[in-house]
This record gives structure tokens, sequence and C-alpha cells, in this order.
């Protein structure tokens, strides 16, 4: 099983390219290299396939980085499937992982959310899309450098909050209190919940 997460920037139109794009390509790179592990297109469309169980943590980290620029966000819908056919590039290939994750993603807009989750087991879409519709609830709001903090924590999960204060130039009781404001016990759990309900 494997995960493709496809998706574009929020509010992208109203900011120059040059904003956001370099934030956003520095990211994907993290997983591979393009066109095989990831690609953007159409302006402000990007594809990423990553392990299943990785998905979710991706898609948040990814929302993290861009609202760290003030008034953007991204929307991903995220497939959980096989990979039938491989092309020479991520938006070539195919399979049930490519195909949840698109139709996924184009009923984002409709339902106005950001996220959302799509397999071939209609109980487990439900539970974890709830979960992801609650943390939307906070997610969607956090400032830049709540988006910071949980970027950071995402992308160095063994750095202690010290060490984060000292690489964003602020005392450890502001880190403290940007991670409880951005809820990243909250996060935190999820992610360990989908990992244990992926694995399943």
């Amino acid at each position: 099983m494997i995960a493709v997460l496809t998706g574009d920037i929020v509010n992208s139109e109203q900011y120059k390219v040059s904003d956001w794009i370099v934030i956003l390509k520095n990211h994907l790179s993290l997983f591979g290299s393009t066109p095989n592990d990831w690609e953007i297109y159409r302006g402000d469309e990007f594809q990423i396939k990553v392990a299943a169980e990785k998905a979710l943590e991706v898609a948040i980290g990814l929302k993290a980085k861009i609202k760290t620029i003030k008034g953007l966000d991204v929307r991903i819908g995220i497939g959980l499937g096989t990979e039938t056919f491989t092309g020479i590039s991520v938006s070539e290939s195919n399979g049930t992982a490519y195909q949840f994750s698109g139709r996924i993603f184009e009923n984002l807009k409709d339902q106005k959310l950001n996220l959302a989750i799509a397999t071939d087991n209609k109980e487990i879409n439900q539970t974890l899309n709830l979960i992801i519709k609650l943390a939307l609830d906070f997610m969607d709001n956090w400032s830049p450098v709540s988006a910071e903090c949980i970027a950071l924590m995402l992308e160095n999960p063994s750095m202690q909050q010290q060490e984060i204060a000292d690489k964003l130039g602020i005392n450890q009781s502001a880190v403290s209190q940007r991670q409880k404001r951005a809820r990243l016990d909250l996060v935190e759990h999820l992610l360990v919940y989908y990992k244990a309900i992926i694995k399943k």
C-alpha cells in the first residue's frame, strides 16, 4: 500500500509565485526527487507519493510549512491504495491510490475542507475523516508562528524546546506557548492514531 497526496495552494492567486514556490519545492524534496516522487504542475497544484504510514504526517507538515506565510494554506486529498502502473512521473502513474487521491481532492472544494483521506474501507474513511475534520478546526487557524513550530517539530521530532527556541531566536517559554496554541499534543495524538489504524 502506498499513499498519494494531490493538493494545491489555497489563495495562491493573491501572492507572487516566488513567495511560496521555494518553500514548497524544498519541503517536497525531503520525500524524494521530481518527477518520480513528486511534481508541481498547473501552476499551484502538486502530487507526491509517500509510504502510507507517513501520509498524514507529510500532509500536516506541508500545511504547516505553507501556513508560515500569512494568508496561505494547502488543500490536500490523500489516497491510500495500490500503484499498478509506474510512469516516468508521478502524474503519469496509476493505481487505486492515485484514483482515490484525485477524487477526494476534487471533492474538497465543494465540502469546504482542506484535508481528507480516501481508502477502499468506508469505515476507516468515516473515522479518519471525522477526526481530521475536528483537527482542521484548529489547524486551519494556525498563525504563521504556530505553523512554524509545528513544521519544525515534524521535521525534527527529537528536537527539545530549548533547541527550537535557539533556532527561532526566542525563549523556551515562548516555544511552549506556541506549541500549546498550535495544539501540538493533539497533532501528535492524531498521528499516532492514524499510524495504528493504517497498520491494521
